[in-house]
């Protein structure tokens, strides 16, 4: 009866964490589309003139959409916290379909002007909300969810769904080059995959709506909940604060470098041609994924601290050296190769982030304690890495890049040594602890 009630409980976390992680995949494939289609339609929506220059536009308004995720995070955390992780999940996707389906209808510059680059704009920041609330609430959902013991290797599908969104996206490229020529692609083509992304998050948007809500919100009382989620609780923990801002640092610019910026990068800078690099990202990125529930397990069994160590210490080291090899090769083999060891570094801190900064965290706080501190780093960070690289690009010293981004992990690495053993002391055991315990004690006095 036991091992039933095993294999029920077993089968209940996978369902509820496989929804959430679905809505993720498809939230982060809407945001992504962006940029894997950016080098289709940035003339589309910028007068004609340097290629680099046009991209430097839509890569402002990929960092002006970073910019509205603090925003959407402090709203859609404090909703989480108060009000439910499933209700802000719902909410969250709602919201980025809007966003799609308004890109995948706006008229180019040739026929509204100005106004088409404007309601891009604001199409990305409604998008950018969205994402904000969804990081947070998503990696506070999963981590819940997830069984003690087991919460790295579960927390680790919040990346799994991430760059997945991110590969189905590079699919839907990889197919549409095989069916459409590169003029159909500039001048229609690119409208499909946020078509696509906008139906898909209306189908995400029913899943949600039959997960269950995590233990840990269940239990927590009404009066709590009266003064969850809100930025003076937040303050009480200065610490987790910073910590979540030191961890999170180094990691986001690594990662959006290694998956966002090295697209434009092989074609801008090495040479290679849109449809190869579009396979070399497709297929490092399908690797990339597997690494991180293999991290995530082994962050239970070992820590999560040696893992973010292991790559503060090789991304601190390598990511120079990794860049200049790629700039002088026209191989895409060899190209291939230098983004797998970025990327293999870059999962020390991808697999386990969700569950580091949520085990910072007492339930109350929660979705917020992650969200914005996260969402406030990466929109000054991770969202700008783009925009800075094609900047030094474009002013001719785009190797100052490479060492910016070595910078920024050295400095995550202060905050890694420094920091402990996150699942020695973390809340969300503490909490479940505390409870088992109450229950024990009041069984013991009926």
């Amino acid at each position: 009866m036991k091992q039933t009630d095993n294999h029920a409980i077993s089968r209940r976390i996978t369902s509820n964490i496989f929804k959430g992680s679905l809505g993720n995949l498809i939230e982060w494939y809407d945001w992504y589309v962006y940029s894997a289609f950016a080098v289709y339609f940035s003339a589309e929506f910028f007068p004609a003139g340097n290629q680099t220059i046009q991209l430097l536009n839509t890569a402002g308004i990929f960092a002006i959409g970073f910019l509205m995720r603090p925003i959407g995070s402090l709203l859609m955390g404090r909703y989480a916290d108060r009000y439910g992780r499933r209700a802000a999940l719902t909410l969250s996707v709602s919201i980025m379909a809007g966003g799609s389906l308004v890109i995948a209808c706006t008229p180019g510059y040739s026929s509204i002007g100005m106004l088409s680059p404007i309601i891009l704009v604001v199409a990305r920041l409604v998008q950018g909300i969205s994402l904000g609330g969804e990081y947070g609430t998503s990696a506070t959902y999963l981590s819940e969810m997830a069984n003690s013991g087991r919460r790295g290797f579960y927390s680790s599908f919040q990346y799994v769904t991430l760059v997945a969104g991110q590969l189905v996206a590079l699919g839907v490229q990889i197919i549409l080059q095989q069916v459409l020529s590169d003029t159909d692609m500039i001048s229609w083509g690119w409208r499909i995959p946020f078509l696509i992304g906008a139906i898909g998050a209306l189908a995400v948007l029913w899943l949600r709506r039959t997960m269950d809500e995590s233990e840990q919100f269940s239990e927590m009382s009404t009066e709590t909940r009266k003064n969850a989620g809100t930025l003076k609780v937040l303050m009480k923990y200065p610490k987790a604060v910073f910590t979540v801002v030191g961890l999170t640092l180094g990691g986001t610019v690594a990662f959006y470098t290694y998956t966002t910026y090295l697209q434009k990068f092989m074609i801008n800078t090495v040479g290679i041609n849109k449809e190869a690099v579009s396979w070399i990202n497709f297929i490092a990125l399908l690797i990339f994924v597997v690494f991180q529930p293999l991290a995530g397990m082994l962050s239970d069994r070992i820590g999560r601290r040696p893992l973010l160590l292991g790559f503060g210490i090789l991304g601190t080291l390598l990511t120079v050296p990794l860049f200049l090899l790629m700039e002088q090769t026209k191989n895409p083999v060899i190209a291939f190769l230098l983004m797998m060891i970025g990327l293999l570094i870059v999962t020390g801190y991808t697999s386990i982030n969700a569950i580091v900064k949520a085990e910072l965290f007492p339930t109350e706080i929660r979705a917020l304690g992650v969200g914005f501190p996260y969402s406030l780093t990466v929109a000054i960070f991770g969202g700008t890495a783009e925009f800075i690289a094609l900047w030094l690009k474009s002013a001719g010293v785009e190797s100052i890049f490479f060492f910016y981004v070595a910078a920024c992990i050295a400095i995550s690495l202060i905050a890694y040594w420094r920091m402990g053993e996150s699942s020695k002391t973390s809340q969300i055991e503490a909490e479940l602890q505390s409870e088992s315990s109450s229950s024990g004690s009041n069984t013991r006095i009926l």
